[in-house]
Formats: structure tokens, C-alpha cells, sequence
């Protein structure tokens, strides 16, 4: 040859690519957090009680040595507490342990009578111009309450032979009477009350000054 024969450059590599892998970030849902009815009934309980106590989480939790958090788990219904911790909890709140297990939620009644819409009712035995406007009724209990506003009309006369079952309660709203428990006899006006056993016989025996109206509550225990 005459010449010196060069050789052609090779082709230059390219480089590798590597595949990368994409990991895409999911997104995460709140875990549901699962509540014991037990722990929850027990929970609203404790702070039933704290809250009727005027006493703060804080306050409650020192005084009964248990953590803040701990508390505020236990009256959410988030933890079942030991019996250990439940006694603190009823010694830091004056009251028994079996306070935290009653069904109050399932037995309370609530009755809430607007003014001027009571039930107006006819009660057996009642009294010619008597008028009686219940104002409440509950199902619930061994207690029998029967609340009334009562409202002497124009024909009224004075009555003083009621006698009945259970406790009764008068708080007088207007006029002035005289009224006889037994062979005792009080002058009542508007602001008075009476707190009396109610089978002994006892009612108006006078009538001062009208209009009268008062409110007359009964405590009977349920058959």
C-alpha cells in the first residue's frame, strides 16, 4: 500500500439508559377509629358527671391521678378504663364507681311545655272552676310527677277536702287565700309555698283577693 491506510473511528456508544421507576405516593385514609358502646356509654358518663361538677379535664385528671390525655381518651370513648382507673375517677368526683355504669342515656325523659300551651285537662274528682293546665309528663322512673297550673275562675269556691296519695307541692302565683292543712290554717299570697304530705284533707278555705293561680306539683310513687 501505498498509502497508510487509517482506520475509520467507531461509532461512540450511547450511553444506557436505565428505566427508572416512578413510585407515585397513595394517598392515605384516616384509619376509622373503632369505639367500644360500652366505653362510649362510660365515657359520656364521666363527663356528665365532670361537667355537673363545674370541674375542668385538667382539674379532674390531677385530682385523680390519672394523665389529661388519658382523660380526655376515656370521655370520648376511645379506651375501655380499668377498674383501678375508674375508682380514681369516682374518688376524684365524690361519687360511687356505679355511677359510670348507669343507663342514663336510655332513661331520661325531657318535656319542655311552651308558655300558654299546656294540656288543659279534666281530672277526675276535680273541683267546679277549677282550672288545671298540665305543664309536663314523664314515663320514665319509679316517680310519678304530675306538675299543673292551676287557675280559680270567677265561680270558685273555696274547697278544703282534697285529700290524696303522695307529696304535694304549691307555689302561688297570684292572689290571696287562706289555706287549711289539717286543723291548720296559713294565709298565702303570690310568692308563698306549700310543702305538705297530701292525705291529710287540706284546700282554700278563703278567698282574699283574686285572680288565684298557683302551681300545684304532685310526687307519687308508680304502682
Amino acid at each position: 500500500m501505498t498509502r497508510q491506510q487509517v482506520a475509520s473511528p467507531l461509532p461512540m456508544a450511547r450511553p444506557l439508559r436505565l428505566p427508572v421507576s416512578v413510585t407515585r405516593a397513595r394517598s392515605r385514609q384516616p384509619v376509622p377509629v373503632v369505639r367500644s358502646l360500652s366505653a362510649a356509654r362510660i365515657g359520656a358518663q364521666v363527663r356528665a358527671l365532670r361537667m355537673a361538677a363545674e370541674v375542668s379535664g385538667g382539674e379532674l385528671a390531677k385530682t385523680s391521678g390519672i394523665s389529661a390525655s388519658m382523660l380526655s381518651r376515656i370521655e370520648r370513648g376511645l379506651v375501655s378504663p380499668s377498674v383501678e382507673t375508674l375508682e380514681r375517677l369516682a374518688n376524684g368526683l365524690g361519687v360511687p364507681t356505679s355511677r359510670f355504669f348507669s343507663d342514663q342515656a336510655r332513661r331520661t325523659d325531657f318535656c319542655h311545655v311552651r308558655a300558654g300551651q299546656g294540656v288543659v285537662v279534666d281530672r277526675v274528682g276535680a273541683v267546679s272552676d277549677y282550672r288545671y293546665e298540665l305543664l309536663g309528663h314523664l314515663l320514665s322512673g319509679n316517680l310519678f310527677v304530675e306538675p299543673y297550673l292551676v287557675t280559680l275562675l270567677s265561680g270558685a269556691d273555696p274547697y278544703v277536702t282534697f285529700q290524696h296519695p303522695g307529696l304535694k307541692f304549691l307555689y302561688f302565683l297570684s292572689g290571696e287565700v287562706s289555706y287549711r292543712y289539717g286543723g291548720k290554717v296559713v294565709e298565702a299570697r303570690a310568692g308563698d309555698s306549700l310543702l305538705f304530705d297530701a292525705t291529710a284533707l287540706h284546700g282554700i278555705e278563703a278567698i282574699h283577693s283574686g285572680p288565684v293561680s298557683y302551681l300545684s306539683v304532685v310526687f307519687t310513687l308508680r304502682e
